[in-house]
């Protein structure tokens, strides 16, 4: 039935508009923001571009939760994913994965991985199920693999077995070339699509020698790539065809992006990464964008010279949702799809490493809304997170071996 408005109070108007508005009751709008959560003084006296970009005012979850170490045995883990049997895949940077029920049993260690340099930050990274994992029980990862005069990251894939012990017909699919010897800054976070095509992050691998290729289309280091399942450039990739440009990249000028994950709503791609002293970041990804460095940056130089120009904005590239100085050190991260938690749902949850400590961001209107730090009094880094598992938990792993389980109490 159509309404005729004109006979229509003024109040009842806003009254129906508001409930057509997605931003409109969602619980954190109702709560105040607090002082931010960082205290500590900056590297730098940058000035943000915009109202909120850093230090934005805090927020406190009030759901009781209850706080669990369902595993302390694992051996540097990078990445963790929920199965469609609700147990958990995670990646240890030695080169193996282990599979756990919810709960934290071990179940089983999964080993015939192509050989890893798991020196400094290499190793055995991320992984990804297939979209169609339950009847194909195909997986993807990346990894630092030996390759020319050093290393470089590769993304793989491969069929787990039945008994789940071991991977099948392993085949990389992708190398981010050209290779270096190093052992810093990988990226390697993966996430697929709702149409089945993967996205892999590359590192500019930190040294001098190597971060300029961040700005240059015919390198792969320092992007964010769109690929098939078979590694091949996706159809419509924003540089596809273009002179001296590769055609898998998606968006350039990363440093050493960690953290990848799509809105569960929106489907927009959102990313994590590492600055240097200062200028962690959190991205908006768009197709074929520029996100600045090494020119443009909110951090320093480890010793505490400028980086580049010691400038953070310039035309043509993409500012930041939203930056950290000093650095938290961002890592894998996940939106919360479950409603367990009400006033969680849809925010953004970022591992910490440095700052040992899970982010919580709340987003509205692809702008951070307010933050909260979980779990800080445990004195963990944390690499990787899961919030968008069926039974509506957050779980995490750190560095120091463990998972923990976050739920309502």
């Amino acid at each position: 039935m159509k309404m005729n408005f004109s006979f229509i109070p003024v109040f009842m108007l806003l009254g129906i508009f508001s409930c057509n508005d997605d931003n409109s009751t969602k619980p954190e709008e109702t709560v105040p923001l607090g002082d931010p959560v960082e205290t500590q003084q900056p590297n730098t006296n940058y000035k943000p571009a915009f109202e909120g970009q850093t230090r934005i005012g805090s927020v406190k979850t009030t759901t009781n939760l209850k706080i669990d170490v369902i595993a302390t045995d694992l051996v540097s883990p990078w990445a963790i994913v929920a199965m469609p049997n609700n147990n958990l895949l995670v990646t240890q940077k030695g080169g193996s994965m282990k599979i756990f029920s919810e709960t934290g049993t071990m179940m089983t260690e999964v080993l015939g991985f192509p050989a890893v340099d798991a020196g400094g930050q290499g190793g055995m990274l991320d992984v990804a199920l297939d979209p169609d994992f339950a009847t194909n029980r195909m997986i993807y990862w990346s990894f630092s693999e030996p390759f020319g005069n050093g290393n470089l990251t590769s993304i793989a894939k491969g069929k787990l077995s039945a008994d789940e012990k071991s991977i099948e017909n392993p085949t990389v699919i992708y190398r981010a070339e050209p290779s270096y010897n190093g052992s810093l800054h990988y990226g390697s976070r993966l996430a697929f699509d709702d149409a089945g095509n993967l996205y892999a992050t590359t590192g500019e691998r930190s040294d001098l020698a190597t971060r300029p290729q961040s700005q240059q289309l015919d390198k792969a280091l320092g992007k964010i790539v769109r690929i098939t399942k078979n590694g091949q450039p996706v159809s419509g990739n924003p540089f596809m065809g273009t002179a001296n440009a590769n055609d898998e990249i998606y968006s350039y000028g990363h440093r050493n992006p960690q953290g990848l994950a799509f809105h569960p709503v929106t489907k927009q791609l959102w990313e994590s990464e590492f600055g240097a002293r200062g200028g962690d970041e959190i991205n908006f990804i768009e197709p074929g964008k520029n996100y600045g460095w090494p020119v443009i940056s909110y951090g320093l130089e480890y010793n505490g010279n400028k980086i580049g120009e010691g400038i953070t904005q310039k035309e043509g590239m993409e500012q930041p949702v939203y930056y950290w100085d000093p650095s938290v050190s961002p890592s894998g991260m996940d939106f919360y799809t479950g409603n367990a938690i009400p006033e969680w749902q849809h925010n953004l949850f970022v591992g910490a490493l440095s700052g040992q400590h899970i982010i919580r961001l709340v987003i509205k209107n692809n702008r951070v809304a307010g933050e909260e730090r979980l779990l800080a009094d445990k004195g963990e880094r944390f690499r990787d997170v899961l919030a968008s598992h069926q039974n509506q938990s957050l779980y995490a792993v750190t560095d120091s071996g463990k998972i923990y389980r976050i739920s309502k109490n």
